[in-house]
């Protein structure tokens, strides 16, 4: 049991951005099925509501469990989710032209691509907040 408290103690950032991964998968679609399927909005702006609520759910769980960011003045905060939201829209982005590329100019299979780029997103996105996002302070 010791060896398996020391594992994850070692890996407890890795498995708890994992975990609210998941958790923000279900966020997204159970928000965007309560406003497509029960709500009856257009699609599109079912799709943009609920990306925006996944990543705001997606801020706050990296915040505060997996990063355990000390910010706490109005500028840091505002500096966070700035960041956190703009690094979610590029990755999101480049991992389309990623599936684009893989599907219109290789005609490959949709769905391989999409496992490609969704690799690429998820380790993107844990590095951006790693490294910039909610980056430690010097002293800290």
């Amino acid at each position: 049991m010791k060896n398996l408290i020391d594992l994850y103690k070692k890996y407890e950032e890795t498995i708890l951005y994992l975990f609210f991964g998941g958790a923000t998968f279900v966020v997204s679609v159970v928000t965007y099925s309560l406003f497509s399927a029960v709500m009856h909005w257009d699609y599109s702006l079912a799709y943009v509501a609920s990306w925006f609520l996944a990543v705001l759910f997606a801020y706050l769980t990296n915040r505060i469990w997996v990063f355990k960011s000390e910010v706490r003045d109005f500028a840091g905060l505002f500096r966070e989710i700035w960041q956190f939201y703009l690094a979610r829209i590029v990755t999101g982005v480049i991992g389309w032209l990623i599936l684009a590329f893989g599907v219109q100019i290789l005609h490959q299979n949709d769905l391989i691509w999409n496992g490609i780029q969704n690799i690429f997103v998820i380790v993107s996105n844990y590095a951006l907040s790693k490294l910039f996002i909610f980056k430690k302070l010097e002293g800290e």
